[in-house]
């Protein structure tokens, strides 16, 4: 077995990117894609998912960059039904359960417009999925300025704590 690190590509971080696993690849690409664009109106998103037989990225979307970058962030992991979303005006909040709820669904592994790696184990029989690495290490503890620029950031965005 081998182990491999495969950085997921985001030009300038710029993108919310989801990497999960399902089945049924044929289907599920185009009805994670229908689900997501009633999720958030006005949302630009791409879905490409690896099919095990015949051995290809399906890639469906309204964006044509956000396309290309999920395709070839699905490729780049070529571990079969792992699937990547790639969207530039929604974040993983308002996503999340749209993707989690979904039939076919059997994971999320990360959903971030963080520097993401995902640690990929390579067989015999193929590849498959076996975690992210999302962000940097965590170093410290905030402090209570810290926590209050959070919650200003958190009722900016329109998440009221009280």
């Amino acid at each position: 077995m081998k182990l491999e690190k495969v950085e997921i590509l985001n030009p300038d971080l710029k993108y919310q990117i989801v990497v999960g696993q399902a089945n049924f690849s044929v289907f599920t690409v185009d009805d994670l894609f229908r689900a997501l664009l009633t999720a958030v109106p006005g949302i630009k998103v791409a879905v490409a998912m690896n099919e095990a037989a015949p051995k290809l990225v399906r890639v469906t979307g309204n964006d044509e960059e956000l396309k290309k970058i999920a395709a070839e962030n699905a490729l780049r992991i070529a571990a079969s039904h792992v699937f990547v979303v790639v969207t530039s005006n929604a974040f993983p909040i308002n996503i999340l359960n749209t993707i989690k709820l979904h039939p076919a669904v059997c994971n999320v592994f990360v959903a971030s417009a963080n520097p993401i790696e995902i640690i990929v184990a390579e067989t015999e029989l193929g590849r498959a999925v076996l975690g992210a690495v999302d962000g940097a290490a965590v170093t410290r503890i905030e402090n209570e300025e810290e926590k209050r620029q959070r919650r200003e950031l958190c009722e900016k965005l329109g998440y009221r704590l009280d």
